[in-house]
């Protein structure tokens, strides 16, 4: 749980009780009693009228709470179209959280913006990704997160196929298909992969780390400097 969920969830543990112990808040969020108390102490800091001390127990002031999400109708239909549009585009498991996401947001809308962002009337029915690019698409983002190289067999436009290890710098959409921006070690330049025409990928345990002139910000450099060029 990232620290500020558990924030958040320790707010929420002390609000529906009338004393909260730090053994009980460890248990619930199965964190060490210190860590509880750091986190006490950082919430009083930030404002957070808690009451008690450590061994006997904590209390919300009363009168307390936290701010609701305030979304104008246009803000939440902006929040839902941008899920429909993007769900048939993303991976499978990216597109589930966006959805989970979104349905957090629309639990605790007020009524109004809430059926107004269900009912708007925009919907983007495009085909989803075949599995296999799906997967492909996950593997190569989570791989983009913790900077793994990969092994991939690829087959270009003209037919010919080759096996590359890459950095995966960044996956893009144009449209109709998404790409693999990398580092390619066999050209030692950068290249870009359609990823629906990648056969094989293999996730290798190498790790890389940002080198200057092989980074995402140096490839789009060089984009801008022959587009300008050309201009």
């Amino acid at each position: 749980m990232r620290r500020a969920d558990r924030l958040f969830q320790i707010v929420q543990l002390i609000r529906g009780r009338r004393l909260t112990t730090a053994d009980y808040l460890a248990q619930r969020l199965e964190v060490s009693m210190r860590t509880v108390y750091r986190d006490i102490a950082a919430l009083a800091q930030q404002g957070v009228p808690i009451e008690g001390e450590a061994g006997v127990g904590y209390r919300m002031r009363a009168g307390f709470d936290l701010p609701p999400l305030m979304f104008s109708k246009q803000e939440a239909q902006a929040l839902v179209a941008a899920v429909r549009l993007a769900e048939s585009r993303l991976d499978a498991a990216l597109a589930r959280e966006a959805e989970n996401a979104l349905s957090k947001i629309l639990a605790v809308l007020p009524l109004d913006a809430r059926a107004a962002a269900e009912s708007l009337a925009l919907y983007a029915p495009l085909p989803a990704l075949d599995p296999a690019t799906s997967a492909h698409l996950t593997a190569l983002r989570e791989a983009t997160e913790a900077r793994r190289k990969l092994r991939m067999g690829y087959l270009d436009l003209g037919g010919a196929r080759s096996e590359r290890v890459v950095r995966p710098l960044a996956c893009m959409f144009w449209g109709p298909v998404w790409t693999l921006a990398a580092w390619c070690e066999l050209r030692e330049d950068f290249r870009s992969f359609r990823v629906d025409r990648i056969e094989t990928l293999e996730l290798l345990e190498a790790k890389f780390r940002d080198e200057p002139g092989k980074t995402l910000a140096d490839m789009n450099r060089r984009h801008e400097s022959q587009a300008g060029s050309t201009a």
